[in-house]
């Protein structure tokens, strides 16, 4: 008779090999994970069998900060991933000072939305390690003429406060 495979990994939800190294290092996780229409991303810090949020953010919140309504289908894009990330180590950084990554059972593409918000945590002054040709270049990031002013203008919105 066969092992049972646990529900959150059948279901696609849960690699419990890697989430136990994880959670023996101590470390605070960065967790990042896209949807069909948002990225979200948190700092999440483990006790025992208990997970609890330090801060989060999720790109429907650049709405809030001047993201145009009428560009509400790309807050799924490199930009708005990069924007978010930075959003979350702007406010973060009170609270972590370093932390590991975790995009659970996200495949590994360089360059992707998940290493733009990775990009955006990192710029904003949080240690995290990381290979660098991972990350999307300045370039990757202002390649769309409609949105690359819009993403210097949040930009130093979110440094400055």
């Amino acid at each position: 008779m066969g092992k049972t495979i646990r529900r959150r990994r059948k279901e696609g939800k849960t690699d419990y090999g890697a989430r136990l190294e994880m959670l023996k290092s101590n470390n605070v996780r960065l967790i990042i994970r896209k949807t069909n229409r948002y990225i979200i991303a948190q700092f999440v810090q483990s006790d025992i069998a208990q997970d609890s949020v330090i801060s989060a953010a999720n790109s429907r919140m650049l709405l809030d900060i001047g993201w145009p309504k009428e560009l509400s289908g790309s807050l799924k894009s490199k930009q708005a991933a990069y924007l978010t990330g930075l959003m979350l180590g702007a406010a973060s950084k009170s609270k972590v000072k370093s932390a590991i990554v975790d995009i659970g059972l996200h495949r590994n593409v360089k360059k992707s939305r998940i290493y733009s918000a990775l990009k955006g945590i990192i710029d904003s002054g949080i240690k995290i390690p990381h290979g660098k040709e991972a990350l999307p270049s300045e370039e990757d990031l202002n390649s769309n003429e409609k949105l690359s002013p819009l993403i210097t203008k949040l930009k130093s919105k979110i440094q400055n406060g």
